[in-house]
């Protein structure tokens, strides 16, 4: 399925409608995420923040992927070339993808100096995900070229989340397909059983759409924790907090179609109910203006990108930004 364009305006609108926090237990306010344990400290990997310009509050890209295909037809295909330069893109400027599902609870372990990059695929698509008989990807899938590059760039860990629908990646056979991402250490995600426009439904009629991907998920792959959801066209239904909390769902984070990257889990301005994501685009592409390659241009060029100080128990920043800091994180604060 495709999503249209979502323009910045739209996002910060989405944004707004959220009236409920996204959590496992008790609701936080909006826009405050839920203060997740953080991983044990690695002193081995751990810098000054100052040595490394470390900024835990800066901008993160959330990549948005559906097919890879040799002829795309639409500005969200893109050919495996594509996405195989755009990941080696991302190894060579010092990114480490992280699930969508560390992201959005604060939860983000990866070197000094590394920046962080959640990679999401929508639609469960045969060319993100095919096994062959003998259990491994198919060459020119997602999978296998996520785990070309990681083992070109050891630092490039093969962390991504799939936000999937009923009879996911028909091909292989949900079953199949989402035991193996969930074996491999990849995170399988909610994105509503049949692909509805949550919007256009009632509240009743929007909770089964998102409860039933929940149950085909459960059912294919029983044991699967599931914290995420991506909106179907990106669109939000009404009430907003029906995308995070109904019967049998609770998630941490949703998420839009958009142009944008997301600000960092640790900042007061956090919505974890409308995650923005960047749809991954080459600097040609319609919409090249907010797509992944202009974005990630602007990252580079800019001094508000996120850098970590390589230890997942503190938040480290410049202390100018101390205001930015949302109060769940205030006990892992290390401004300098």
């Amino acid at each position: 399925m495709r999503h249209p364009f979502v323009p910045l305006g739209v996002l910060a609108g989405a944004a707004a409608l959220l009236a409920t926090g996204c959590s496992t237990g008790s609701p936080p306010a909006a826009g405050e995420p839920r203060a997740a344990a953080p991983p044990v400290a690695s002193p081995v990997t751990a810098k000054n923040p100052a040595e490394v310009g470390a900024n835990e509050l800066g901008l993160v890209p959330v990549l948005m992927y559906h097919q890879l295909t040799e002829k795309p037809t639409s500005v969200y295909d893109r050919t495996p070339a594509d996405f195989r330069a755009e990941l080696e893109r991302l190894a060579r400027e010092g990114y480490v993808p992280v699930t969508a599902r560390d992201f959005q609870t604060g939860r983000i372990d990866i070197p000094a100096g590394a920046h962080p990059v959640v990679l999401t695929f929508d639609d469960s698509t045969n060319s993100q995900v095919r096994l062959g008989a003998d259990g491994n990807p198919a060459p020119d899938t997602a999978v296998a070229i996520l785990a070309e590059t990681a083992k070109k760039h050891p630092a490039f860990k093969p962390a991504a989340t799939f936000f999937v629908n009923a009879d996911a990646f028909s091909a292989t056979g949900p079953a199949r397909a989402l035991t193996w991402l969930k074996d491999h250490g990849y995170e399988v995600a909610n994105h509503t059983d049949r692909h509805e426009n949550l919007r256009s439904l009632d509240q009743a009629g929007a909770a089964r759409a998102i409860s039933a991907g929940q149950q085909a998920i459960e059912k294919a792959a029983p044991g699967t924790r599931v914290t995420s959801l991506a909106l179907p066209f990106g669109a939000m239904p009404e009430p907003a907090g029906v995308a995070a909390r109904g019967t049998g769902y609770r998630y941490d984070g949703v998420y839009l179609v958009g142009s944008n990257p997301s600000v960092s889990p640790y900042a007061k301005s956090f919505t974890p109910g409308a995650i923005p994501r960047i749809r991954s685009a080459g600097p040609k592409d319609e919409d090249a203006e907010f797509g992944s390659s202009r974005w990630l241009d602007k990252l580079a060029a800019g001094k508000n990108r996120y850098v970590s100080d390589g230890d997942p128990a503190t938040v480290a920043f410049p202390r100018a930004a101390q205001n930015e800091l949302s109060p769940a994180f205030a006990k892992r604060a290390r401004p300098y």
